[in-house]
C-alpha cells in the first residue's frame, strides 16, 4: 500500500521535475486521445512536437507566437509572485492592441518610422490603464481582483468590436468588420529576410533579463515578493503592500499590452474581431509550467506555442477540431497541479494492510 506523507521542506528535485512529469503525462494522454478519435497517434503527435521545430521555417512562426506569451507571462510572474491574481491579462492584451492600432491607423503617406516607438508605447499604456482599473478597484474598495481583471476581458473584447464594426471600419474592407490594413511604416521591424520574427523577441529577451534582475537582485523586488507571501513581515519591514499591489498590476498590464501592441503592427497587420487570442490566459499556464522564473518561461512559452501550431496543423491535415488546442492546454495545466502534490508531498510503500 502507498501513502502520502508530508516532507519536512518543499523538494527542490520535484520543483523541475513535476512540469517535465506534466508533460510525459499529457503526451501520454493524447495519445489515448488520438486514439479514441481514430487518428495515428504517432501523425498525431508529429504535428506538435515535431513540425513546429522541424525547418527554420517552422523555428521563426514558433518564435512569433511564443513572443507575445513569454511577455504576458514575465508580467503575470510579477503578479503571481506578489500574491496578486491577474486573470485578465487577455483584456490588457486586447487593449493595447487597441491603442497601438488606434495610433498606426494615424500614419500617413509622410510619416517616418518613429511612429513604430510610437505605436509599442501606446499599447502599453493601454494595458497599463486596463490593469490600473483592477488596481483601483482592489486598494480602494476592497474588490476582488480576480474577478475584476476577468470581467474586464470582456469589456474590452466588446470596445475591440466597437470599433471595427463601426468608426474604424474599413469603407474599402466589402463590409468585412476590420480596419484598414496599416502602413508599411507602421510594421515592427523583422530581424531578418524570409521570416515574420520581428524586435519583439529582442524585446522579450530583454524583459526576461530584466525580470531576473528586479526578482533576484534587486531590494525592490524582494519587497514585492515579501509584500505578497508576507504581508504582516512586509508591513514590519517598512514595505508598501498598496506600492506592491500597483506595481504587479502595472508591470503585468504595460507588459500584456507591449504583446498586444506587437501583434497588431507585426503578424497581424491590422485590428480584426480576432485579435483575442487567447494568449492572456495560455500565459497563466505559461508562468505556472515554468515555476514564475524568467528562464523557465522561456521554455513554456515554446512548449505552449508548440500546441498552438499543433492545434492548426492537426485541424487543417488530420481533420481534428481546433478546440484540440485548448484540450492540451488544459491537460498540461491539470497534470503539472496534480504533480505538484509531490512538492511537499512524498509516496512511501508501508506494505500489505491486513483487515483486523
Amino acid at each position: 500500500m502507498f501513502k502520502l506523507e508530508p516532507r519536512p521542506q518543499a523538494s527542490s528535485f520535484w520543483s523541475i521535475a513535476s512540469p517535465v512529469l506534466a508533460l510525459v503525462i499529457t503526451v501520454l494522454v493524447g495519445v489515448l486521445l488520438f486514439m479514441a478519435l481514430g487518428k495515428d497517434p504517432v501523425r498525431g503527435l508529429q504535428m506538435f512536437l515535431w513540425e513546429p521545430i522541424k525547418s527554420p521555417y517552422a523555428l521563426g512562426e514558433l518564435t512569433v507566437k511564443a513572443i507575445p506569451l513569454l511577455l504576458i507571462a514575465l508580467g503575470l510572474a510579477v503578479c503571481f509572485r506578489s500574491n496578486v491574481w491577474n486573470i485578465g491579462a487577455e483584456g490588457q492584451f486586447v487593449i493595447g492592441a487597441l491603442c497601438a492600432g488606434g495610433v498606426a491607423l494615424l500614419a500617413g503617406k509622410d510619416t517616418t518610422r518613429w511612429i513604430v516607438l510610437a505605436i509599442l508605447l501606446a499599447g502599453v499604456a493601454g494595458g497599463m490603464l486596463w490593469a490600473g482599473i483592477t488596481a483601483f478597484l482592489r486598494d480602494r474598495f476592497n474588490a476582488n481582483e480576480i474577478l475584476v481583471s476577468l470581467m474586464l476581458v470582456y469589456v474590452a473584447v466588446q470596445l475591440l468590436m466597437y470599433f471595427v464594426f463601426g468608426p474604424w471600419k474599413d469603407p474599402a474592407g466589402y463590409n468585412f468588420p476590420q480596419t484598414k490594413t496599416f502602413e508599411a511604416v507602421t510594421q515592427v521591424p523583422r530581424l531578418m529576410a524570409g521570416s515574420r520574427v520581428n524586435v519583439g523577441l529582442l524585446l522579450a529577451l530583454a524583459g526576461v533579463a530584466a525580470l531576473w534582475v528586479f526578482l533576484f537582485r534587486t531590494r525592490a523586488g524582494f519587497a514585492q515578493q515579501v509584500g505578497g507571501l508576507a504581508p504582516a513581515a512586509a508591513r514590519y519591514a517598512g514595505f508598501s503592500s498598496r506600492r506592491a499591489l500597483w506595481v504587479a498590476l502595472l508591470v503585468s498590464g504595460g507588459a500584456a499590452g507591449l504583446a498586444g501592441a506587437l501583434e497588431v503592427a507585426g503578424p497581424i497587420g491590422q485590428l480584426t474581431p480576432y485579435v483575442p487570442a487567447g494568449y492572456g490566459f495560455a500565459a497563466i499556464i505559461v508562468a505556472f509550467v515554468g515555476r514564475l522564473h524568467p528562464v523557465g518561461m522561456v521554455f513554456s512559452a515554446i512548449l505552449m506555442s508548440m500546441f498552438y501550431i499543433g492545434g492548426e496543423l492537426a485541424q487543417s491535415r488530420l481533420g481534428l477540431p481546433k478546440s484540440l488546442t485548448g484540450v492540451f492546454q488544459g491537460l498540461l495545466l491539470f497534470t503539472l497541479l496534480a504533480c505538484d502534490t509531490l512538492l511537499v508531498w512524498r509516496v512511501r510503500w508501508v506494505g500489505k494492510v491486513v483487515p483486523g
